[in-house]
């Protein structure tokens, strides 16, 4: 019995004194963390969130931000291929799949994507004409994706988008540009006051071929005209060729009604 209370003193003593001497401290690992166990300088282990014991000099442990994160490409100037200058811009989005490769195989992981993107986006706008830059900037984003996601695998990283955000020109191109979007929409301005005349010509080929046909129609349509206006004295012209206009009053057809009039016998 006493032999047991002495070793239990000697490891309660033991317990209180061995951590101060060896200092032995708390490292925490956040949700949006992974961390990196070093061993005398070895990798070890990567640690998922939680709390950890650590001894100096003996155990190390280095955290990693796993959230996603963003990169900017500002004024890239390169040449499309047929020879204009250009300055792009674009933004990439990633995340950290493999904390190990991303510090241990490479020195900075932010600076080796940026290097990647750079060149990628050198060889596309070198290989590419004005227009299809212009035109197809979305199509050019996927292609970054594609060329540049193998990269960034083997340094531990997963690019999740690409997007090119500006295309500037120099002055003098802009100037052009801004001429060809003129001359092309004044183009279009013309199509449609064409369209409109020639709309416009049909219907009176078409209204002049019915009065042809049907020369009482002139005649109608005048008498909707006169009709229509209040306080004037209007003179019209009958041509000799189009015959009267019956006009019927009421009391005419009320008469008519009464004493219809006899069917003429063949």
């Amino acid at each position: 019995m006493g032999y047991s209370i002495g070793a239990l003193l000697v490891l309660v003593t033991l317990t209180l004194l061995v951590p101060a001497a060896v200092k032995v401290f708390a490292v925490t690992v956040f949700e949006y963390e992974k961390g990196l166990k070093y061993t005398r300088g070895r990798f070890t282990a990567v640690l998922r969130p939680g709390l950890y014991w650590v001894v100096p000099h003996f155990t190390t442990i280095r955290k990693v931000d796993v959230r996603p994160t963003f990169v900017s490409l500002s004024g890239q100037e390169v040449l499309s291929s047929d020879g204009v200058p250009l300055k792009v811009s674009l933004a990439a989005k990633f995340e950290i799949v493999g904390p190990e490769a991303a510090v241990n195989k490479i020195e900075n992981y932010q600076t080796a994507l940026y290097l990647e993107l750079q060149l990628a986006l050198r060889q596309i706008v070198a290989s590419s004409p004005i227009d299809d830059l212009l035109q197809k900037r979305n199509d050019f984003g996927k292609q970054l994706l594609d060329i540049t996601s193998a990269k960034a695998k083997e340094m531990g990283l997963r690019l999740l988008e690409v997007e090119i955000k500006d295309v500037m020109f120099p002055g003098e191109i802009k100037k052009i540009f801004t001429q060809v979007v003129k001359a092309r929409q004044e183009g279009l301005a013309a199509l449609e006051r064409a369209r409109g005349e020639t709309a416009a010509l049909r219907n009176l080929a078409n209204a002049a071929h019915l009065i042809e046909r049907n020369p009482a129609l002139l005649q109608l349509r005048l008498l909707q005209v006169v009709g229509q206006s209040s306080g004037n004295t209007v003179v019209l012209g009958v041509p000799p060729q189009s015959g009267p206009i019956p006009i019927r009053t009421r009391e005419a057809e009320e008469v008519e009604t009464q004493h219809p009039l006899p069917e003429k016998e063949e």
